[in-house]
């Protein structure tokens, strides 16, 4: 019988630093996120300005010209809003497969007392602001409830934005635990998509999936790059799963799921070299956080606010409301106690270096909802329908209320957080490793 990782948690530390490489990987993976933040929050300004000006009936019309075909009768005939969620998000979601399988086979995660943490986390983040958003949107009801999923998610640039803006010194393990944390995040919410949120099923074409599907996973394990074969591959891949009703996002994360992370024997085992997924992460990843979610925030974001006027009504509608709370309580509440919670059970103490006052800071980071809220608001409710505009103010306000709230109370901690960074890369016999890791090791 499979011991029960929650034991793993006793006598241990919570949030302990994990080992130099990981740490490394992820701070290079954070700065990437910051750009891409950036730009996200430059596409999402410039669609906010575009619709509330003199010429927003442009901005409208751009967003809903239909481009496409009905080739072997598929229908591919969408407007650019939907292409930019059903096709540049399968991008961001590739990558979230391939960091996600990274962190289970070779990171510091594949511990299964080290991976209970942020997945129980993840979970209590989305369970609580699902609760508050059915709760106060139960008495509304024509379907207002088939939002529930709106508050759950978590946009890791946006988060990490915040992050570069307030110029935390945030000790590492705590970064760690907000990327993984982000990132499972990110496979819940296309779990509760793939589930919840698909309505009508054609199982011939979802059967078809799994042939250029286990192609590229044929393919990808044999360590073939051709971008040649293995883009043709995944285009239908994503292909047949629009055409089945699943939302075309989670071809990505299956094909992400595909990529090997460690080398074979035959390609000289792990000691050769980073496997694939690495490869390909450093070559997707650009193109997901500079292109493929910019655009798409750029074609969700825009809203016409309709003056002060207008926000008093969105702000008085339970939508609205339920998506403000859900992020700005529920998802601090949810992860906050579920990590208190499971310390109490396990027994385990937090990291000498923290305090609970720095966990409730990435836990109200985690409110900041942007790229996978708008997109199950669509779903939801569908795009440019009369709840569309309550969506996206719902989840503008709770995002900036989140990142506003977080930033006041990591910039309070930033004099603690900055000694504890001196000391975390002290390295006082200069041999580019710091001594904290090394003492940890001997």
């Amino acid at each position: 019988m499979t011991a029960n990782p929650l034991r793993r948690f006793a006598g241990q530390e919570l949030f302990s630093r994990g080992s130099w490489s990981e740490t490394n990987r992820v701070a290079s993976i954070l700065r990437k996120e910051t750009v891409g933040g950036a730009i996200l929050l430059v596409a999402a300004a410039a669609a906010l300005v575009w619709a509330n000006s003199p010429w927003s009936t442009s901005y409208f019309g751009l967003r809903d010209l239909e481009i496409g075909g009905e080739p072997f009768g598929l229908h591919l005939t969408l407007t650019l809003g939907a292409w930019a969620a059903d096709g540049l998000l399968a991008v961001f979601f590739f990558v979230v497969g391939l960091e996600l399988k990274r962190e289970f086979v070779a990171g510091d995660l594949r511990d299964p007392g080290r991976a209970a943490l942020p997945i129980a986390a993840a979970v209590g983040g989305m369970v609580v602001p699902a609760l508050i958003f059915v709760a106060v949107t139960a008495h509304v009801g024509d379907g207002a409830t088939r939002g529930w999923a709106i508050p759950t998610a978590t946009d890791i640039a946006f988060a990490v934005a915040v992050l570069a803006v307030i110029s935390t010194h945030l000790p590492s393990a705590l970064r760690t635990f907000l990327l993984t944390l982000a990132v499972v995040d990110d496979l819940l919410a296309v779990t509760v998509i793939a589930v919840f949120y698909t309505e009508d099923i054609n199982v011939g074409a979802l059967a078809l999936v799994l042939v250029p599907l286990t192609l590229f996973a044929l393919c990808v394990q044999r360590r073939i790059r051709s971008w040649w074969l293995l883009l043709p591959l995944a285009l239908a891949t994503w292909v047949l799963m629009h055409e089945s009703g699943v939302h075309a996002t989670v071809a990505g994360v299956l094909l992400g799921f595909a990529v090997p992370v460690v080398r074979s024997a035959a390609a000289g085992g792990p000691e050769a070299g980073p496997g694939l997924a690495e490869h390909f992460e450093h070559r997707i990843r650009p193109l997901s956080a500079g292109i493929a979610v910019p655009v798409f925030a750029f074609f969700a974001a825009g809203v016409s606010l309709g003056g002060a006027e207008g926000l008093t009504r969105a702000f008085a509608d339970p939508i609205t409301l339920g998506i403000v709370l859900g992020l700005v309580a529920g998802k601090p509440i949810g992860i906050f106690l579920t990590t208190r919670v499971l310390a109490a059970v396990t027994r385990a103490t937090l990291d000498a270096s923290l305090r609970w006052i720095d966990v409730l800071g990435i836990s109200m980071l985690a409110g900041i909802g942007f790229t996978v809220s708008l997109l199950i608001g669509d779903l939801a409710y569908g795009i440019a329908s009369n709840r569309d505009e309550f969506v996206k103010i719902g989840v503008l306000a709770g995002s900036l209320i989140s990142a506003v709230l977080a930033a006041v109370l990591l910039r309070l901690r930033n004099r603690q957080y900055r000694a504890i960074w001196e000391l975390e890369t002290a390295d006082a016999d200069r041999d580019g490793v710091p001594d904290v890791y090394q003492a940890r090791q001997d």
